[in-house]
């Protein structure tokens, strides 16, 4: 069995919300309770990387099999984060054969995506799994082998995983998820999600 632990990023200030998207409802508890419910069952080791409101989203996790990451340099953007939380994973995982990469403000991606994108991965060969929209968009969440984590350590500012996927285009794997990669960046977008989406309960 693949030695694969999840990264939840979660550590933005949610600028273009205006509130955090971390503690928005969806369902009957917040975003990011729910996302921790939908990754559960697809890992043993689950990270949850906090930054911005991490006072308050904490103690939402308590109850989850989560370790949290706190990044105090989480302004410097994604990348940063990023490249923070994979140091952080390979202090306490020496033997890790990937890692897979999630967003907080996209709920529709599902716990079976998840199991898929883990089902085609093999170990050593330089894979990276990437999750393509209905319309050929490519992207988080996105799974890469080892190979990669010194150059994922290397991050900085808002460079994230796209750059990376581009980069190394002909060794990626796709993963289709239909509609589900929709990032929920602003109030407009989470009512239309909510509404369509949210679990009635």
């Amino acid at each position: 069995m693949n030695n694969i632990p999840h990264l939840l990023l979660a550590a933005g200030t949610s600028k273009r919300m205006g509130e955090p998207k971390q503690l928005l409802r969806w369902g009957n508890k917040s975003l990011i309770q729910f996302q921790m419910d939908t990754i559960a069952p697809t890992s043993d080791q689950f990270y949850v990387t906090l930054g911005a409101y991490a006072d308050l989203i904490e103690p939402l996790l308590k109850s989850s099999n989560a370790e949290v990451i706190r990044n105090e340099y989480w302004e410097n953007g994604m990348g940063n984060s990023l490249a923070f939380s994979i140091q952080q994973i390979l202090q306490s995982n020496r033997i890790t054969d990937g890692v897979l990469i999630s967003l907080i403000d996209q709920p529709l991606v599902t716990t079976s995506h998840y199991l898929k994108m883990r089902a085609v991965f093999e170990k050593g060969k330089k894979q990276i799994i990437v999750s393509e929209s209905d319309l050929g968009w490519l992207g988080v969440p996105v799974l890469f082998d080892a190979h990669y984590f010194e150059e994922l350590q290397s991050l900085s500012g808002e460079e994230g995983a796209k750059k990376m996927i581009k980069k190394y285009s002909k060794n990626t794997t796709l993963v289709k998820a239909g509609k589900t990669l929709v990032d929920m960046d602003t109030p407009e977008m989470y009512r239309k999600l909510h509404d369509e989406f949210s679990p009635q309960w």
